[in-house]
């Protein structure tokens, strides 16, 4: 008798201690607080004042005790008053990102970023070629082969070196990566906070490549009125300013970074929510907010041309839905011929994901 039998549901018994069920809610703080620990310490308060957290057995002095106990925190603070995050704190923040982005995932020991040609590789592909001596067994497609003796009768099955088949490999690469955050003020602009999520995947990315592809390096540059280079553990930090968004500045440093990298594979990932409205001509900065300038459209076209004829493909992750801008994103990736994305923050990630694990394909 087919049916269904329904029993009462009883919820999983959750036997993490009370520091280990609050500290991805301040991790998750730290990151909207740019590493501000007594900020992230003091949200802290103020929920609990809701959602109860803390009570006479564990209170938020026994989490900051526990805190400093872990190494999360220390004595100097490197942004606000009182604690610090320590690098243990930085690279907790960072594999929470990892987590909420990509979910985990197992280091490689090997460059991971497929070429285009295939032979003795690192990659198994669904393409099949007839057995050559010196080919390892363990690339024989057994499931192949034996189907190919089967032909031949079930009755006498036997197996000859005619019948095999191997799976063909793809050569792995290894890719360097210059990572373009726009920190203009409107990465904040009608209270809506799009550098949060933007920082996230920047983490998130960094972790995925120093799990994954090892063999990778990735350089983060981030832009506003000028362009400077910010190292790994700067990313929680990372704050907008009053800043207007001068993408050649952005895209010209990315590319110098570029050249001093020795790997063949070479490509700049830029995260942005607004047009290009400034550069700097003959020493001075050139600014326009209103529309799209043509003379900083033209130049920032130009940039785009530049890193193609050096072989730089630019993926561009548009994070606004503005039509003219999205015009303008168009033409700037025929110009590079690169790749672009339009998205609003949901997804954000996933496709920095998807295009990173996929890249370009070296000839």
């Amino acid at each position: 008798m087919l049916g269904h039998r329904f029993a009462k549901y009883i919820p999983p018994q959750d036997d993490r201690s009370p520091f280990e069920k609050l500290l991805p809610l301040f991790l998750e703080l730290l990151t909207h607080t740019s590493g501000d620990v007594e900020e992230a310490l003091n949200w802290m308060k103020e929920l609990d004042k809701e959602h109860g957290f803390f009570n006479e057995k564990y209170s938020l002095e026994d989490f900051k005790a526990d805190l400093r106990k872990h190494g999360i925190i220390g004595d100097r603070p490197r942004k606000g008053k009182g604690p610090g995050l320590t690098a243990k704190g930085e690279k907790l923040i960072r594999e929470r990102a990892l987590d909420q982005v990509f979910g985990k995932l197992k280091k490689s020991d090997r460059g991971n970023h497929a070429l285009r040609r295939t032979g003795p590789g690192d990659e198994p592909t669904s393409d099949r070629r007839a057995f050559r001596f010196g080919d390892p067994i363990e690339q024989v497609a057994m499931s192949d082969s034996i189907r190919n003796a089967q032909q031949r009768g079930i009755d006498d099955l036997r197996l000859s070196e005619d019948d095999l088949e191997v799976i063909q490999t793809e050569h792995q690469s290894a890719c360097a990566t210059v990572l373009m955050l726009d920190i203009s003020h409107s990465m904040i602009l009608y209270g809506e906070d799009r550098i949060t999520p933007a920082k996230k995947v920047a983490m998130a990315l960094a972790e995925l490549i120093e799990r994954r592809y090892p063999k990778d390096t990735l350089d983060i540059v981030v832009f506003g009125n000028d362009a400077w280079q910010v190292s790994l553990k700067d990313l929680p930090y990372l704050q907008v300013g009053p800043f207007h968004t001068n993408t050649v500045a952005g895209l010209e440093l990315a590319m110098d970074i570029l050249r001093r990298r020795k790997l063949k594979n070479r490509r700049i990932v830029m995260i942005t929510d607004g047009k290009p409205s400034c550069i700097k001509r003959d020493g001075e900065y050139y600014m326009n907010s209103f529309g799209l300038d043509d003379f900083i459209v033209a130049r920032t076209l130009d940039a785009a041309i530049r890193a193609r004829k050096a072989g730089i493909p630019i993926t561009t992750f548009m994070i606004a839905r503005d039509n003219y801008l999205q015009r303008f994103i168009e033409k700037f990736t025929e110009a590079n011929q690169g790749r672009a994305f339009y998205t609003g923050l949901q997804g954000l990630a996933d496709m920095v994901f998807r295009d990173h694990a996929s890249n370009r394909k070296a000839s």
